[in-house]
């Protein structure tokens, strides 16, 4: 199920970027986008009970296929603010619609209104993008679970490279190490890694944290 709103206040330089690499996009990211199988695989999801997990910048939708199709119980959310995207991600969930629900846009603009808590809240090489609003998404996560749910994350991190630093800049990505720092700061961490790509070229992380109190 996809419901738009407040099309009208979407980031308009992420919605016009992905207007024109969403076709394109799972066809040319993999090589990029590492370790999202493997955050999923450390997810600590119980399949005897009931849980929902909410993407923020859920793309094309490739982490909900997944979760839906390894988690039977598992509700998911999937927000993004590119409509283009959404269409994309409606594809591989709609076998799964009555678990999966996709929203356009912004996230912590207002409540989802949920009859159950949150208890994930995923974010896959969508943080650095937020820029700015990246320290806004977070604080929004924390306030959004419950004590005892947890936030994830699989990002770029860093390089030690200027040239590459501003290209990925300008494709909207930033990439100085800023995300783990404020996410250690709310959140207690349950599992860290940073491995390097592309002999060092970057390295990304993927983390865990639970909300204690």
């Amino acid at each position: 199920m996809m419901n738009h709103e407040l099309s009208s206040s979407q980031p308009a330089a992420i919605r016009g970027y992905y207007r024109w690499h969403a076709a394109i996009y799972d066809a040319t990211r993999w090589t990029f986008l590492l370790g999202r199988n493997a955050l999923l695989r450390h997810l600590p999801i119980v399949d005897a009970q009931e849980q929902t997990l909410l993407e923020v910048g859920c793309g094309t939708g490739h982490n909900l296929q997944r979760l839906a199709e390894q988690h039977p119980q598992l509700q998911l959310i999937g927000v993004d603010v590119s409509s283009d995207m959404l269409a994309r991600a409606s594809r591989p969930t709609r076998k799964y619609d009555r678990r999966v629900q996709l929203y356009e846009r912004p996230y912590a603009t207002e409540a989802f209104n949920l009859s159950q808590p949150i208890d994930f809240v995923l974010f896959s090489y969508a943080l650095s993008m937020f820029n700015p609003g990246w320290e806004k998404a977070i604080t929004s996560a924390y306030d959004d679970l419950p004590v005892g749910g947890r936030i994830a994350l699989v990002d770029f991190h860093a390089s030690p490279s200027r040239l590459f630093r501003w290209w990925m800049g300008k494709n909207h990505v930033r990439m100085d190490a800023h995300l783990l720092p404020l996410l250690q700061s709310k959140f207690r961490t349950e599992y860290l890694e940073i491995r390097p790509a592309f002999l060092g070229l970057w390295t990304y992380c993927l983390f865990i944290g639970q909300k204690v109190a």
